[in-house]
């Protein structure tokens, strides 16, 4: 059974179940992020969905990838897979600016998460 890791919920917020992945919110306000968790158990590499779960995942990738473009108009998106810290399969999915502060180097590590003021939070 399905259950999301305690670290990305902790870190998260959900906004909805598409077919294949739950889509969850970064609670990081720096950056229009995603996160994209696969609702199978025991995944933690993108080589462990099947075939058909492959290809759902990828294009639900795309979708929210879409969606964060049309909404922000971002100068790059970041597509990330990289479960170091968190093993649970989960894709993050990051709208970057040149103006960001971690830019042009990775988000993680570069400034501490910033909280979404009360009510600023997407909804």
């Amino acid at each position: 059974m399905y259950a999301l890791h305690p670290q990305l919920a902790d870190e998260t917020v959900p906004v909805c179940d598409l077919d294949l992945c739950r889509v969850l919110l970064s609670k990081d306000a720096t950056y229009p992020w995603l996160v994209l968790s696969p609702r199978r158990e025991g995944l933690r590499d993108l080589h462990d969905l099947s075939e058909e779960d492959g290809i759902t995942a990828l294009e639900e990738i795309r979708r929210c990838s879409r969606a964060l473009v049309d909404l922000f108009r971002p100068d790059k998106m970041n597509v990330a897979a990289l479960g170091n810290q968190v093993p649970q399969l989960h894709v993050h999915i990051i709208a970057r600016f040149a103006t960001d502060p971690a830019w042009p180097g990775p988000v993680w590590g570069k400034v501490p998460a910033a909280p979404y003021d009360d009510g600023k939070r997407p909804a």
